[in-house]
């Protein structure tokens, strides 16, 4: 059933957009490319960003879950931890002060920024002994300080700002093949180690004496949990920007379908994050015509509400 709604919206974010085109023009686009305008736009920009939100979407769906089990963290997601934030604050330095133009050239500097906020929010939340609240907190004044070195970076940077003004809010519109050739090896390597680490992270749920007991590996299961998202945000947030909440949302709604199994989790959330990113794309899309709302801004209003649902909860589901 997931994956049918998944098909749905991948053909809708190829015949929807911008552009009205009829079903037939999108038809002979998918399937009888003759290099028209309208099969051009069919063929090398619809399709290449409905690829690239397919895989942005899985890789922060999947970044979100794993987060969230790591940390035993109900309210753990890159957006809201500082994970994107630090991408984006070592993109914009790349660019601004490196020159460096090209996304072969910033994803390493997004991986590098993305680890370092990891560490960093996970010791200003009290590491070991960090609460669900103290994460976000900690999380949400380093993603402040960090944007606002982000924008002070563009203000004074003309030429950065010209580059970053659609990137900084999360955005699918500079999708191409050329980005989703680039980006794909990045996040298929997280997807892997998402798939080899269920099993431990589901013991580590449960505690570190039970996962000891368990026989999971504590050390190398934290080690390569931090490496995945930290490949899956840095690849994710490179290409499009920071995207917030689909890694809050989506984990939330597969648990409560699925239970707390990670061996379930993950495929799901894999499925269903590109369908609510391509779909809050396809909506920008069409809300603005014959401009488009970014991507980034459709899911932080739809992930605003969602966040403070959970934060005034009385009592958040336990991982």
């Amino acid at each position: 059933m997931a994956v049918a709604v998944l098909v749905l919206v991948c053909f809708a974010s190829i015949a929807i957009g911008a552009k009205a085109l009829p079903l037939s023009d999108v038809w002979h686009g998918l399937f009888h490319y003759a290099g028209s305008g309208d099969d051009v736009l069919v063929r090398k920009v619809r399709i290449p960003r409905t690829l690239l939100g397919l895989l942005v979407g899985a890789a922060l769906g999947l970044a979100g879950a794993v987060m969230q089990a790591l940390t035993r963290n109900p309210l753990a997601e890159p957006g809201i931890l500082g994970v994107n934030a630090g991408a984006s604050a070592a993109v914009v330095s790349a660019i601004s002060f490196f020159g460096v133009t090209s996304l072969t050239g910033y994803v390493w500097f997004a991986f590098a920024g993305a680890a370092i906020v990891s560490v960093a929010v996970y010791f200003l939340g009290g590491s070991r002994s960090a609460t669900p609240v103290r994460l976000a907190l900690a999380g949400t004044a380093v993603t402040a300080a960090l944007y606002g070195y982000v924008n002070a970076v563009q203000l004074l940077d003309s030429a950065a700002l010209d580059r970053l003004r659609f990137w900084t809010v999360g955005s699918l519109a500079s999708a191409n093949t050329e980005t989703v050739g680039k980006v794909w090896p990045f996040i298929a390597l997280g997807v892997l180690l998402t798939a080899f680490i269920a099993r431990p992270l589901n013991a580590l749920e449960m505690g570190d004496d039970t996962a000891r007991a368990l026989g999971a590996h504590l050390t190398r299961t934290r080690f390569l949990a931090m490496l995945a998202v930290t490949l899956l945000c840095g690849a994710a947030t490179a290409a499009c920007g920071p995207i917030v909440f689909i890694g809050l949302m989506i984990p939330h709604l597969v648990r409560a379908l699925t239970g707390p199994d990670l061996r379930w989790i993950l495929p799901y959330a894999a499925v269903l994050s590109p369908v609510l990113l391509l779909g809050a794309d396809v909506v920008g899309r069409v809300i603005a015509r014959p401009s488009e709302l970014q991507v980034g801004i459709v899911t932080a209003l739809i992930g605003g509400p969602v966040f403070i649902h959970l934060v005034r909860r009385k009592r958040m589901s336990q991982l």
